[in-house]
């Protein structure tokens, strides 16, 4: 897709005023040296430092790219110094509004200026995990025939969202979130690059530091709040960006979570393991993070109702029905009210004793299931309910434990190929160190053997 009227006019109009630019786009960076973060890419004899020729005589290395990152690393940022370290065009599309027809008009266009006038295109294609596996494969004629570059960005997990053939003739690169010295850095060459704010104000360490905060690593809000606080400082006639001008400015930090991405599997996860480890506050963290992103409560509820069996089990057997209450109220009565109840719920799972003893053995069960241990149903235990189950001995012999003294009848119950396993080992926590007391004393029963 050739750039239109209107985008070339406002190019042309960005590069005769580039103060007309945001602050994102103007500090955007033009080399390879100049990117923030990212060091494990882009040492020397890297394979990014090889894409664009440098050490090695020209270009090496696959034609196709794909960067995997949370947001605002610099992803799009990676790719536009692709195209100006090799001096080819650079086309941007978006995943989410571009289809095939777009796609394949880029990758006519690319072959017409290659023909025309010997220029390289890259192809720049944003959230491409939006695409459908159709539309992925569209993409492999040019990547294949080298007619494009193609550099791809995805928030999420390439192995699952990406189709086989492209992700096997890609260089995958994995960006990691910017640290706050990054950020640091970045703010500070902003504030007095003559293509960022020329000096025209100043940062104290208070308000740097709340900017590094709101920033949660993400590098275009970092600007984003910088401009806005510097466009209010001047305003007033100030020569510096306070810490109250700022946050006036930005007014509320948005939270760092993609409900869509990985972002959304990554901060669920950490939920779980907080809870699992017993740390409340770690648990309210993330719960709070989940609900400000506006995660769907119903699922942060089916969460809480999982690690409610997987990691607490019989050790608090209540918390099963604490977690199940709870998601009846969520589903009854919906945000705002619903973070008490999940507020409420979450805190009882993290401090509740804890046990994966149960799902542990329906797992050993299921394994041995799957591997082949199952056996005939023993005959006694057998239906005897229908003519003729009586003449294949089905039912016969079977102790009804209702009858006995104790209500255990010392009887086989598990088939012949696992007859004797253990599957369930309770631990000695919570309420669970009762059932280990019951569990060896039936097993004993079952077996014949008396308890003493």
């Amino acid at each position: 897709m050739e750039p239109d009227l209107f985008t070339a006019a406002a190019e042309d109009r960005q590069e005769k005023d580039p103060a007309s630019s945001p602050l994102a786009v103007r500090m955007r960076p033009r080399t390879l040296d100049e990117v923030v973060g990212q060091g494990h890419l882009l040492k020397q004899g890297s394979p990014l430092r090889r894409l664009v020729g440098e050490g090695s005589g020209g270009p090496a290395g696959p034609s196709s790219v794909i960067l995997w990152g949370p947001p605002g690393i610099g992803k799009t940022t990676l790719a536009y110094v692709v195209s100006q370290a090799t001096n080819k065009r650079f086309v941007e599309l978006s995943a989410i509004t571009a289809g095939v027809k777009e796609v394949r008009a880029v990758i006519d266009g690319a072959r017409r200026a290659s023909g025309g006038y010997g220029k390289e295109t890259v192809l720049f294609l944003d959230e491409i995990h939006r695409f459908s596996k159709a539309q992925q494969d569209s993409l492999l004629p040019a990547v294949e025939n080298r007619w494009v570059t193609l550099i791809a960005a995805t928030t999420e997990n390439p192995y699952f969202s990406i189709i086989s053939p492209l992700l096997s003739r890609s260089l995958l690169l994995t960006l990691q979130a910017l640290t706050d010295d990054d950020l640091r850095g970045l703010l500070r060459r902003a504030l007095t690059d003559e293509r960022g704010l020329g000096g025209a104000v100043s940062l104290p360490e208070d308000a740097e530091g709340h900017l590094l905060r709101i920033a949660g690593g993400d590098a275009r809000r970092a600007l984003t709040a910088l401009e806005a606080g510097a466009g209010s400082a001047i305003a007033k006639g100030e020569a510096e960006i306070t810490l109250e001008t700022l946050e006036e400015a930005v007014d509320r930090a948005a939270v760092r979570y993609d409900r869509a991405g990985d972002q959304h599997y990554d901060v669920a996860s950490a939920l779980i393991k907080s809870i699992r480890g017993s740390d409340v506050d770690a648990t309210l963290h993330y719960l709070a993070r989940m609900i400000e992103a506006g995660e769907d409560p119903r699922f942060i509820a089916r969460r809480l109702m999982i690690s409610a069996s997987e990691d607490v089990g019989l050790a608090d057997p209540t918390a099963l029905q604490t977690a199940v209450a709870g998601a009846q109220a969520v589903a009854l009565i919906g945000f705002p009210e619903a973070r008490i109840v999940l507020g409420q719920v979450a805190v009882a799972l993290a401090l509740a004793p804890k046990s994966n003893a149960a799902y542990l053995a329906i797992d050993a069960a299921l394994a041995d299931v799957r591997a082949g241990l199952a056996g005939p149903v023993p005959p006694h235990l057998r239906d005897g309910h229908y003519k003729g189950a009586e003449k294949l001995g089905h039912a016969q012999g079977y102790l009804y434990p209702h009858d006995l003294p104790g209500g255990i009848a010392a009887q086989q119950y598990a088939p012949d190929a696992i007859h004797g396993k253990r599957y369930y080992e309770p631990t000695r926590y919570g309420a669970e160190a009762r059932y280990a007391d019951v569990v060896e004393r039936v097993r004993k029963r079952l077996r014949g053997e008396s308890e003493g």
